[in-house]
């Protein structure tokens, strides 16, 4: 009996089998998809292909996870209108795929799988509190509490995206200013472009932009790529992007004095870049007594952080996340 795990993001979502044996999981097959069309389109796809890897044999899955970005209603297997998934408003997504797969399904918030799966097997093993930090797309958290995963009063806790850093400045999570908008793929695409087309409006060149046509390609990923290949224009903005990660590290440290926080994504490929400046902001701004005791690492479980997350939203995982001993 197989688990099936579906990693929903912003711009990509993967489908992946595994098997689970004690505390092992075996990865078997992974496909990724652009996140294309509509959500009964892209989850028809991601189906299509895991039927396919098991010769549309239902009887060989046990169950399947969904990790995606939120506001979502884990209870009820529905997704609220991420604002990094246009038109996925109050989409029924466990209902949906069980009907068309026959097995169970459980749906987490993809920053308290990704959490989950840290602490169960990556950075955070043997730690009582921790954190972990999606920074992909968007920017969420995911709490381990005293062993205990918390969601808060109706699943929404975590989103620390949606704090409000500075009374202007890009956009994230529906706001202006907050930490989303300036510490995730979608914000540093904001912040490169606006900072490429202003310098081009001045006559001054851009390193990590040729010319002005270019502007529209920009990604986090490509701006990285060129802070790696000595762009300075690039490197700046990401130091920048450090230090504003770092005040909004310092709040979850003050609040919840983690031994732990644990960050995927573009801090994972990024952090050479990000490490210093986002350090020295947080021994300015948190307690001295909270910062000697908490470790901020890249995530343990690396470029698979997803695909782990994907899994712990299973079901048959034990406690599926609900508690973490």
């Amino acid at each position: 009996m197989y688990l099936a795990g579906f990693d929903v993001g912003g711009s990509k979502c993967a489908v992946l089998l595994a098997k689970q044996e004690g505390d092992r999981l075996t990865f078997l097959f992974r496909k990724e998809i652009p996140t294309k069309g509509t959500w009964r389109e892209i989850l028809d796809a991601l189906c299509a292909l895991l039927l396919s890897e098991t010769g549309g044999d239902r009887a060989a899955l046990q169950c399947a996870g969904v990790s995606c970005g939120g506001p979502l209603d884990a209870a009820r297997g529905v997704v609220l209108s991420p604002p990094n998934l246009p038109g996925w408003d109050d989409v029924p997504v466990t209902g949906y795929l069980s009907e068309k797969l026959g097995v169970p399904v459980g749906l987490m918030n993809d920053a308290d799988a990704g959490a989950v799966a840290e602490w169960r097997y990556g950075a955070g093993r043997g730690t009582r509190n921790m954190i972990f930090l999606t920074f992909g797309t968007g920017l969420g958290a995911g709490l381990i509490l005293d062993g205990r995963l918390y969601r808060g009063a109706n699943g929404m806790a975590g989103e620390i995206g949606h704090v409000r850093l500075k009374r202007d400045g890009p956009s994230g999570y529906g706001k202006r200013g907050s930490l989303e908008g300036f510490c995730s793929g979608g914000g540093l695409r904001q912040i490169a472009q606006k900072y490429a087309e202003k310098n081009f409006l001045q006559g001054r060149a851009v390193s990590f932009c040729k010319t002005p046509e270019e502007i529209p390609r920009i990604t986090a990923k490509s701006l990285t790529e060129c802070a790696y290949a000595g762009s300075r224009d690039a490197v700046g903005i990401l130091r920048e992007c450090g230090k504003n990660f770092g005040r909004g590290l310092a709040i979850l440290i003050d609040v919840f004095n983690p031994e732990c926080i644990a960050v995927g994504g573009i801090f994972s490929r990024a952090k050479p870049f990000l490490y210093e400046p986002m350090m020295r902001e947080i021994r300015r701004e948190a307690l001295p007594a909270s910062v000697a005791v908490c470790r901020v690492e890249a995530a343990g479980l690396g470029e698979r952080i997803g695909d782990y997350a994907a899994i712990v939203a299973c079901p048959a995982v034990p406690a599926a996340g609900e508690r973490v001993r």
